[in-house]
């Protein structure tokens, strides 16, 4: 099987291929962003450093690289690139800037393309070890209904594919293995490429890549049957209705917030009701790179169970 680097630089004009080929393997399987911009330094983001590569990318380099990741034919990806990005092979993720052409408030497509965004997918299997027991009843082991809160950038996704892969696997002593529906609208949980998962979301899971969360979440409750339901970045007005659907369906919604803490998701007008209705049960709180600060109940205390805070979970993005 192809390592990341191999895949990632297969897809890179000559010039980035020669340089990003320099890092050796283990430095290049910490990297969580490649930044190419034209004319511009190129930077490698990894664990929470930016790396100056020594090397400045060209209009040719990028529009190279971009014929190389559409296969030749942008036409084929305008699906794509109207959500910004193009997902590689092993769930790596190629966001784009340049100018859009818009039509009746939509994005078409995406010309005159000047920077790219390699986001790096890491799977760490085993990184939600220490918060599973935390997030599970005593007495029948379902799952609380649960929101992972962090600032970009600290590993909540990360997390939660993990979260998804072992209560869908089931865990020995902890729980049986669950059905679990993925609304994966950025590709980010399961990265998905041509529709089959490249990471590992567990036996029992069902992706609708690339799909609105809201409508995501009714398709899965219609034609599924989910016992858990799994979003990435709750926070719109339509998002929080999906919500109580799947809340009136009986099934489990773990997701994933952008914020600081618990009073900033209430800064949020939307989450802000939804935790005034004390939905979620459990909040796993990430400050840093990887670093777990708590878990926390309805109340904003403690959640009753052995979990060291600062634990650290080795995530990457």
């Amino acid at each position: 099987m192809p390592s990341t680097k191999e895949i990632i630089t297969s897809y890179l004009s000559a010039g980035l291929h020669k340089r990003l080929s320099s890092f050796d393997n283990e430095f290049f399987d910490q990297i969580s962003e490649i930044r190419i911009r034209a004319d511009k330094p190129l930077f490698l983001y990894r664990q929470g450093k930016e790396y100056d590569a020594a090397y400045r990318p060209t209009q040719t380099d990028i529009n190279e690289t971009l014929e190389k990741i559409s296969q030749y034919s942008l036409y084929a990806f305008e699906e794509e690139l109207r959500m910004g990005y193009i997902t590689l092979p092993g769930g790596h993720r190629v966001g784009i800037t340049g100018k859009t052409t818009v039509e009746r408030q939509t994005i078409r497509t995406v010309h005159h393309v000047s920077g790219l965004n390699i986001r790096v997918a890491h799977q760490i299997k085993g990184c939600a070890d220490s918060v599973l027991p935390l997030l599970l009843h005593e007495a029948s082991r379902p799952l609380y209904h649960t929101m992972v809160i962090s600032p970009p950038g600290c590993g909540k996704t990360t997390l939660l594919r993990d979260i998804v892969r072992q209560i869908s696997n089931g865990i020995y002593h902890l729980c049986r293995g669950m059905t679990v529906g993925v609304v994966d609208e950025r590709s980010e949980i399961a990265g998905c490429y041509k529709g089959v998962a490249q990471n590992d979301v567990g036996i029992r899971t069902d992706v609708l890549d690339s799909c609105p969360k809201a409508e995501g979440m009714v398709m899965l409750l219609r034609a599924m049957s989910p016992e858990v339901i799994a979003v990435d970045e709750l926070g719109g007005e339509r998002d929080v209705r999906a919500v109580e659907d799947v809340l009136n369906a009986g099934v489990k919604l773990i997701c994933t917030a952008h914020g600081r803490d618990l009073a900033d998701i209430r800064q949020n007008p939307m989450l802000r009701g939804l935790l005034d209705k004390r939905i979620f049960e459990r909040f796993i709180i990430l400050y840093t790179p990887g670093a777990v600060e708590g878990v926390y109940d309805a109340d904003g205390n403690p959640a009753e169970g052995n979990f060291a805070g600062g634990t650290n979970l080795c995530c990457l993005n």
